[in-house]
C-alpha cells in the first residue's frame, strides 16, 4: 500500500550514453531482445521481466554467458517453491571450471588473474595458465588424499592466493569448501568446523599484519586436535618458506609443493544442486549456522550480479580487503568467474595510514573497490583526502556494503575521493552470498538511496501484517526463488531450522531480516537488521538513521544504540559511544548529539541515555552487534547472549555485562541468568 511520497534526493552519478550503452548490462537486453522477441528499453522493463519471466530470465543469463555443462534442456525452474526451488534437474557443471574458462581462452590465458600486494607493497602475479595449473595439481593432490565428493575440506587461512586456489581445487572435484580467517580463535573456529568433519584442513604457519608478525603454529595445532576426522594438513608457510616439500613442521604437507606438479585440468561435473562451500553466519549469539550453495546456483548468481548489475568483465580488477571469515571474500572467486583479475590483500587495511586501501587501489591499478560503509565513514572523519594523494584514476566503480552508508560519508566520496566514481550501497547476505538490492550500470544514482532491486530479485517491503509498503519501512521480503537460496542448513535433517529462520514470519515468503524503505520511485533505503530495530511509541526506527546523525559528531569515534522493552510498558533506549582520542562525553556533547539526533531524525530518535564505553563490540566483518547486547540488558548471561569468539575485540563486552547487571539491579529486574 502506498505510503508518503517524498522528493528523490539529488543525483551523485549518472552514466554518460557511453557508459550505458558500453555497459555489459546493455549489451544483455539487446541480446535478449533479439533472442527472446522482447523489446527491453531500460532497467525497470528488465527488472519486470527478469521477475516476471523467472525461469526464461536465468535460462537467459544461462546461455548468453555460455555456462560449461551439459543438460540444460528444458526450464530453468522446473518447480517453483520456498524453499524447495528445482532448477535444472538434468544439468551437470562445475563451478570451477566455469571460473577456469579463462584460463583456456588465448586472448586472455598469459593476463593476470591473480595480483596479490603486501603491506611493504611488493606484488606477484599469477596469470590465468599459471591459476589453471596450480589448481590441476592441488587437486590432483587431494583425490590422491582420498578426498571424495561430498567430503568436506576446511581451511583456515588469511585473504591469500592459496585460499583462492584450494577453494577451486577442492570444488573442482565435488567436495565441500570452508574457511575461517587465522585471526579467528581457535574454539571459535572449532565451533564451525567440527560441524563439517573435515577430511583435509589447509592453515598457516602464521601472517603479517600491521607491521607485525603473528605465528598460528600452535592455533593450529589446537584446531586438529578438535578435528578427529582429520587425514592430512596441507600448511601454507607465510613466515617461513623453506624449500618446497622440506622441513614442514609438524609431519604437515607442504602447499606450495602440492600445488606444482603437472596434473591436466579434471573438473568433474556434478548436478546443479550438488554443495559448492559451506558459509558461516556470523554466530555472535550461538552456534554459527552452516549455510551450504551449490554449484549452479552461485554459477549463475556470479555471472548476473558480477557480470550485469555491477558490470565487470575481463577488462576490470577487483579489489575488497575481506577478512575470509565474511562471505565478501568469496566474491574474488564470483569476479573471477566474469573473467576479472583480482587482488588478494592481507595485510591491514589501515597500514600506515588510514586510507591504505586507496593507496593499494592506486598501485594495482584496480577498477572496482568493494569495501564495507564503516571504512569509509573511518576515512572521511580522518579528514584525509585520497583524491588528492593517490592516482585513482583507473577506479570506476565503489560497492559499498556491510551497513547503511551515511550521506556524508556518499558526499565525501565524490568530493574527496573521486567526483565520477559510480558509487552504490548494495545490501545482501550470506545467507544467498549474493545482493538483493543495489547497483546497475543504466540508471542515475540517488544520494542515500540504493539504486534499485537487483535482476532476479523480486523484493518488496512489507508490513507487520504481510501488505506491500510503499515510502514506510517493512521488512525485506523475496516473493519468488533465486538460485543461490540455500540448498540447506549443514546439520538441519529435517530442514526446521531453514524454515524457522526464513519463512516463519510469512510462510512461503523469504524474510531477510532488514527494514528497508521501498520509494515510490524504485528506489530505497537499508533501515539495519529488523532485529535490531527500535520501537518507539509504536513506531519501527532504524538504527542506520541514528548512526548516520552521528557522522557530525567528531567527537565520537563509533556508537551503538538499543531498545529494550521494560515491565509496565517502559521502554529504555540508550546510545553507547565510544570516543576519538583525546575527547570527553561532557554534558555540552551530550546536549548537542540529542539536538543532532533530533534535527537529522526525529524527537524520536532521541535517546533515553547516552553512555561512555571504552570500545563498540564487532564481528571480524566490522558489524556491531545490537542484538547480542540487548540480550545481555534482557538478563541473558554473557555466554548465552554473546559468542565472544566471532568478534573482533570480544574484550569490548565486559563492561556491557558489568553494565547490564547494575542496570537490572537498579531497576529491581531479576538478574542475570
Amino acid at each position: 500500500m502506498p505510503g508518503p511520497v517524498t522528493p528523490a534526493p539529488p543525483i551523485t552519478w549518472s552514466p554518460t550514453t557511453q557508459q550505458r550503452e558500453g555497459s555489459r548490462m546493455w549489451d544483455f537486453l539487446q541480446w535478449v531482445n533479439r533472442t527472446r522477441g522482447l523489446a527491453l528499453t531500460d532497467y525497470r522493463q528488465a527488472w519486470a521481466w527478469s521477475v516476471t519471466e523467472l525461469s526464461d530470465f536465468w535460462d537467459a543469463v544461462r546461455e548468453y554467458f555460455d555456462v560449461i555443462g551439459t543438460g540444460f534442456d528444458g526450464p530453468a525452474l522446473a518447480e517453483e517453491a520456498m524453499p524447495g526451488a528445482v532448477w535444472y534437474p538434468n544439468a551437470r557443471l562445475n563451478f570451477a571450471e566455469n571460473v577456469l574458462r579463462h584460463a583456456r581462452n588465448p586472448e586472455h590465458a598469459d593476463t593476470t588473474a591473480l595480483l596479490t600486494i603486501e603491506e611493504d607493497n611488493s606484488t606477484a602475479e599469477l596469470t590465468w595458465r599459471q591459476l589453471e595449473a596450480r589448481v590441476a595439481s592441488l587437486a590432483a593432490r587431494l583425490r590422491g588424499l582420498g578426498v571424495k565428493p561430498g567430503d568436506r575440506v576446511a581451511a583456515v587461512l588469511p585473504n591469500i592466493p592459496e585460499a583462492v586456489i584450494g577453494l577451486l581445487a577442492t570444488v573442482s572435484i565435488g567436495a565441500l569448501w570452508s574457511i575461517s580467517s587465522p585471526d579467528l580463535s581457535a574454539p571459535a573456529t572449532l565451533d564451525r568446523l567440527q560441524q563439517l568433519e573435515p577430511k583435509v584442513v589447509f592453515g598457516v604457519d602464521g601472517y603479517r599484519f600491521n607491521g607485525k608478525e603473528f605465528p598460528r603454529l600452535d592455533h593450529l595445532a589446537e584446531i586438529e586436535a578438535g578435528l578427529p576426522t582429520l587425514s592430512a594438513t596441507i600448511l601454507v608457510r607465510l613466515l617461513s618458506p623453506g624449500t618446497p616439500g622440506k622441513d614442514v613442521p609438524g609431519g604437515r604437507l607442504d602447499c606450495a609443493a602440492l600445488m606444482n606438479g603437472d596434473a591436466e585440468p579434471d573438473y568433474l561435473r556434478l548436478p546443479f544442486n550438488h554443495p559448492l562451500w559451506v558459509l558461516f553466519s556470523s554466530g555472535t549469539t550461538g552456534s554459527p549456522k552452516g549455510i551450504v550453495h551449490g554449484h549452479g546456483g552461485m554459477t549463475l548468481m556470479a555471472l548476473k550480479g558480477v557480470g550485469l548489475n555491477q558490470d565487470t568483465g575481463p577488462a576490470d580488477r577487483y579489489y575488497v580487503a575481506a577478512n575470509t571469515s565474511w562471505m565478501v571474500w568469496n566474491t574474488l572467486v564470483n569476479n573471477l568467474m566474469c573473467g576479472a583479475s583480482v587482488v588478494t590483500y592481507a595485510g591491514s587495511p589501515m597500514y600506515g595510514r588510514k586510507d591504505r586501501q586507496f593507496e593499494v587501489l592506486s598501485l594495482t591499478r584496480a577498477t572496482t573497490f568493494a569495501t564495507g560503509a564503516a571504512y569509509l565513514t573511518l576515512v572521511e572523519k580522518s579528514g584525509l583526502e585520497p583524491g588528492r594523494d593517490w592516482d585513482l584514476s583507473s577506479l570506476r566503480s565503489i560497492l559499498s556494503t556491510g551497513s547503511p552508508l551515511p550521506d556524508s560519508t556518499w558526499l565525501w566520496v565524490h568530493d574527496h575521493v573521486k567526483k565520477d566514481v559510480h558509487l552504490g550501497s548494495d545490501t545482501g547476505g550470506t545467507d544467498i552470498c549474493g545482493g538483493y538490492i543495489g547497483s546497475n550500470p543504466l540508471e542515475p544514482v540517488h544520494l542515500g538511496r540504493l539504486q534499485g532491486p537487483l535482476l532476479g530479485v523480486d523484493v518488496q517491503a512489507w508490513s507487520e501484517s504481510g501488505e506491500r509498503v510503499i515510502g514506510e519501512v517493512g521488512d525485506l521480503v523475496v516473493l519468488r526463488p533465486m538460485p543461490s537460496m540455500p540448498l540447506y542448513l549443514w546439520g538441519d535433517a529435517d530442514g526446521s531450522r531453514y524454515q524457522s529462520s526464513y519463512f516463519k514470519k510469512f510462510p512461503g515468503t523469504w524474510v531477510q531480516g532488514d527494514w528497508i524503505t521501498e520509494h515510490a520511485d524504485g528506489g530505497f533505503v537499508v533501515h539495519g537488521r529488523s532485529d535490531a530495530t527500535l520501537n518507539r511509541q509504536g513506531v519501527r526506527l532504524g538504527s542506520a538513521d541514528t548512526y548516520a546523525a552521528m557522522q557530525e559528531i567528531p567527537e565520537v569515534a563509533e556508537s551503538m544504540v538499543i531498545g529494550l522493552e521494560l515491565p509496565g510498558g517502559d521502554y529504555w533506549m540508550p546510545l553507547f559511544v565510544a570516543m576519538a582520542d583525546g575527547h570527553e562525553l561532557t554534558d555540552e556533547l551530550r546536549d548537542r548529539i540529542k539536538a543532532t539526533i533530533r534535527r537529522r531524525t526525529s524527537a524520536r530518535h532521541v535517546p533515553d541515555e547516552i553512555l561512555a564505553v571504552p570500545a563498540i563490540p564487532v564481528t571480524h566483518a566490522h558489524k556491531k552487534i545490537e542484538v547480542p547486547i540487548k540480550k545481555l540488558f534482557t538478563g541473558h548471561g554473557h555466554a548465552d547472549a554473546v559468542n565472544r569468539g566471532a568478534l573482533a575485540n570480544p574484550e569490548s563486552v565486559d563492561w556491557f555485562v558489568e553494565r547490564a547487571a547494575a542496570f537490572r539491579k537498579d531497576r529491581g529486574l531479576e538478574p542475570v541468568k
